[in-house]
């Protein structure tokens, strides 16, 4: 399980470079393809935030009462966070996408923060609580951990082999564009 996640956040990391180039663009006052922007962001509101985000969650569910230790909650704050950050995102790239004037500055603004918001969250992750899911689970913890994920285990739409459907537009640019 904690393989999975990791393999999503090397998909995620990826989107975030792409993001990042279009943020460099974007204020440079250069074009950028805002569909595109908002593919990426609709996906990670698709899958990272109905999927991976609710795994990390049942993970550190376990792992908080195996270990008796009080859950902080940032874990969860942070994925609330994301979730408000991406859903506010989303609503100004379908309004600059029905020609409704936003302000580059704050779209700008919005961007970066959003970027920063999702990098940091995936090194607290990274640094300090899948560091202590591997210290303290062992086999049987990650099998009991694999049935409790089951539910809210869900293909990748976008790194996957078999839909190639779902987020195509996006999935071709990920495949032969130079990400700019």
């Amino acid at each position: 399980m904690l393989q999975r996640l990791m393999h999503d956040h090397k998909h995620i990391a990826i989107l975030l470079n792409i993001l990042s180039n279009k943020l460099t663009r974007l204020a440079d006052g250069q074009g950028v393809n805002f569909n595109l922007v908002r593919d990426i962001v609709e996906y990670m509101q698709s899958y990272a935030e109905h999927s991976h985000h609710p795994l990390e969650d049942i993970i550190f569910d376990y792992y908080s009462n195996k270990t008796g230790q009080a859950n902080s909650g940032q874990l969860y704050n942070e994925h609330h966070r994301l979730a408000e950050a991406s859903s506010a995102l989303v609503y100004s790239l379908n309004m600059i996408l029905s020609d409704v004037v936003i302000s580059r500055d704050q779209l700008v603004k919005d961007l970066q923060e959003y970027i920063e918001l999702q990098e940091k969250h995936m090194q607290y992750e990274e640094r300090d609580v899948f560091p202590n899911f591997v210290n303290v689970f062992d086999e049987k913890d990650w099998q009991k951990v694999t049935v409790l994920c089951e539910k809210r285990l869900i293909e990748d739409p976008l790194f996957n082999d078999s839909n190639k459907t779902v987020f195509e537009d996006l999935r071709a640019y990920i495949e032969h564009a130079d990400n700019k």
